[in-house]
């Protein structure tokens, strides 16, 4: 197995621009340094007694199509791209502040906010890396998706998403399988954008939602296939879900030590995956959950 790294965080604060797809209105993010061991906390700066929310799976409420926490009276929405780019760049700690209760959409991808953390660099902390091994099978389902995760020889974190639209040509049938490392995940993920099809979008518009959002925010896909966009990978519908699970899993509080292949699951089953992966395996650095 590989030797543990240390925990790493930002070397100073950095802000992400942008509006809510859902909400519409404008936010703004700002990632700041914290001390080790204190792990992902979004913080609502815009309320009065800001509200701290960690970013553990016990803090996740179900909300269609986002991940979103919630800690007493305090709110963030639609948070797993930056809790996916913050694990994929192996940022184990992290004060996130955000002025409005859904964070930005910007292109529909992790970019930004990938972007914004190499600016100002990161940087290793003393104590070891929180790591949960894999050490058996484990599988979830719900109807015909499912999400599981097998030991992995190599000691490394590998994660593979299947999308299957049978119905759907424009999408069809996608694999995306990749090892999550930082490099991995700045070219290969991070640029991967959320999807929906042309349907979908106007559905979503007749019922008042993301009134705001343009073609060109995201991929909206129709019969032939991106409106006013293009595809930066040709599987990239597979791809922007696999970051999703990144991101989803990062709820657990620790660095993945397995291989992860999930088929067509959503936020809401892979977030009970991370909390039957914290319940059922002994984690380095994080009490087992009883």
């Amino acid at each position: 197995m590989n030797v543990v790294r240390r925990q790493r965080t930002i070397v100073q604060p950095v802000a992400v621009f942008g509006y809510g797809y859902w909400s519409g209105k404008d936010v703004r993010v700002e990632f700041r340094p914290a001390p080790p061991n204190s792990g992902i906390t979004f913080v609502r700066d815009d309320l009065k007694s800001a509200g701290r929310i960690p970013a553990r799976f016990e803090n996740r409420i179900e909300v269609p199509r986002r991940t979103c926490l919630r800690m007493g009276s305090a709110q963030v929405d639609m948070v797993e791209h930056i809790l996916a780019a913050l694990a994929g760049l192996h940022v184990d700690n992290c004060e996130v502040g955000i002025d409005q209760s859904e964070a930005p959409g910007c292109d529909g991808s992790a970019m930004a906010f990938v972007a914004a953390l190499d600016s100002v660099g990161i940087v290793e902390q003393t104590a070891p890396a929180k790591r949960l091994e894999i050490t058996e099978h484990v599988r979830l389902a719900e109807g015909d998706t499912w999400i599981e995760a097998v030991p992995s020889l190599q000691g490394t974190y590998s994660v593979e998403y299947t999308v299957h639209y049978p119905s759907d040509s424009v999408i069809g049938h996608q694999i995306a399988s990749f090892e999550v490392t930082p490099q991995v995940f700045r070219d290969e993920l991070a640029p991967c954008r959320t999807f929906v099809l042309e349907r979908e979008a106007q559905e979503m518009i007749r019922n008042g939602k993301g009134t705001r959002v343009r073609s060109q925010d995201l991929l909206i896909l129709g019969e032939n296939g991106p409106l006013q966009n293009r595809l930066r990978f040709d599987n990239e519908c597979a791809r922007h879900k696999a970051l999703d699970v990144i991101g989803d899993l990062a709820l657990t509080g620790c660095e993945i030590v397995g291989q992860i292949t999930a088929f067509r699951s959503g936020h809401r089953l892979n977030s009970a995956f991370a909390n039957e992966l914290v319940t059922r395996f002994t984690t380095t650095g994080l009490r087992k959950s009883a």
